[in-house]
């Protein structure tokens, strides 16, 4: 078994190799190429424990990733989101790689955005905003520069002091994307006249307001894996041409993004267009116009860890990368 820390991750799987990762788990999901149990969250007194098992034939192997959100870590220097990910040879069940699942989940998660942004991002795309600065918004905001060469990006969150040492280290980190990278107060002038907006915070209620949504922008909701949770103003669903889904039936059970205003007759399934996968394989229609606002509300499922564990293994294993464990 291998043992693969984020630093070894790294040195063989890059943003672009996970973008393209998760586009072919998505076209294969819409094949039914995957054996995806539901999540079992066990909801603690301080987070949740969330138990995410997935199996392919056509990979021949399965995947186990134990993921613990603990909102509160940040406060203790910890990030909010902390997992592993345990990779299993489909023929004799051995385990074959054991790989950090906190890096995993915020590659998969940010794979997911820049993905979308690739697929239905408007060509001429130069601003970029994103709404979060917690665990997993470095990642974040790396797919959405590897999707598009953008100018800017602003970046707006509750704390102002913890936004700008966010948007210091993001400039120093990610230079060589060559985007001014800056910090905004207020949440709603961080989305306004964006081409690419993403949100990943997990709060409660509206991070922003569905008005300053720009005509032809996708919004990449991530943060509402839970029924309570809500960062999407619901108001945008009356103004969006088209809603994907990196999972349909994964979001169906889980976001407040969809579950809420579906309850309150705001929303209606009719409105949906459709899984990611689907329109990779071209079974549903992409963005009609320049002008059309595209929602992607994504939870994240079992199956994206297992494909980038294996590739992430199988690229580790030929450079030599990780630590044998016998």
């Amino acid at each position: 078994m291998i043992l693969l820390n984020k630093e070894d991750i790294r040195k063989v799987y890059s943003m672009k190799d996970a973008i393209e990762g998760n586009k072919e788990c998505y076209a294969l999901d819409a094949q039914d190429k995957f054996v995806v149990p539901l999540r079992p969250v066990i909801q603690a007194e301080k987070g949740n424990f969330i138990f995410m098992p997935s199996y392919s034939s056509d990979m021949n192997a399965a995947a186990c990733k134990i993921v613990n959100i603990f909102p509160g870590n940040g406060a203790i220097g910890l990030p909010g989101s902390i997992g592993q990910v345990m990779l299993f040879d489909g023929d004799t069940g051995e385990a074959k790689a054991l790989l950090d699942g906190t890096y995993v989940t915020a590659l998969r998660t940010a794979a997911a955005s820049g993905a979308a942004f690739e697929l239905l991002g408007r060509e001429d795309a130069k601003i970029g905003a994103m709404i979060g600065t917690g665990s997993q918004a470095m990642c974040q905001l790396e797919a959405m520069l590897t999707a598009r060469k953008l100018d800017e990006v602003r970046v707006a969150a509750r704390n102002f002091e913890k936004t700008k040492a966010f948007v210091e280290k993001a400039n120093a980190e990610l230079a060589d994307y060559g985007t001014r990278i800056v910090a905004c107060e207020d949440t709603n002038e961080a989305v306004k006249d964006a081409d690419l907006v993403i949100l990943v915070t997990v709060s409660h209620e509206p991070v922003c307001s569905a008005e300053f949504f720009k005509p032809g922008c996708v919004i990449s909701a991530v943060g509402a894996y839970q029924y309570e949770m809500q960062e999407l103003d619901p108001a945008v669903f009356d103004k969006c041409g088209k809603i994907y889904f990196d999972n349909m039936e994964a979001v169906l059970s889980e976001s407040g993004d969809i579950l809420k205003p579906l309850d309150a007759g705001t929303l209606s399934k009719e409105q949906f267009t459709g899984d990611i996968g689907d329109l990779i394989l071209g079974n549903i229609p992409g963005r009609d116009s320049d002008e059309e606002i595209i929602v992607f509300e994504n939870v994240g499922f079992g199956a994206l860890d297992l494909v980038a564990a294996a590739k992430i293994a199988e690229k580790a294993a030929a450079a030599g990368v990780g630590i044998e464990w016998k």
